[in-house]
């Protein structure tokens, strides 16, 4: 992974927080899911139980990734908070 790319992702991260407006729950779980990807690569631990929505929700989102290299989920991350950030200005 290039320094170049860490550094776009760390952007990235910083201009998720800058949005007029939050993204809805699907597009946070896809956030979510590439952040993790991009950071610790592939999904650990155990799935949290059925009274966990949430946690399960991200476990599951994080799953869907495995495989996916940490350089591409950053890509992929880069790439929708660009699209993200321009949905928001116009």
């Amino acid at each position: 992974m290039t320094e170049d790319m860490r550094a776009q992702f760390e952007q990235a991260v910083a201009d998720v927080m800058k949005l007029s407006k939050a993204p809805d729950n699907m597009t946070k779980l896809a956030l979510y899911a590439l952040y993790k990807q991009g950071t610790k690569g592939d999904c650990e631990g155990k799935r949290p139980g059925m009274v966990d929505f949430v946690g399960r929700a991200k476990y599951d989102a994080w799953q869907k990734l495995a495989g996916t290299s940490q350089e591409d989920a950053m890509a992929q991350y880069i790439d929708l908070v660009r699209k993200l950030r321009e949905a928001d200005k116009g």
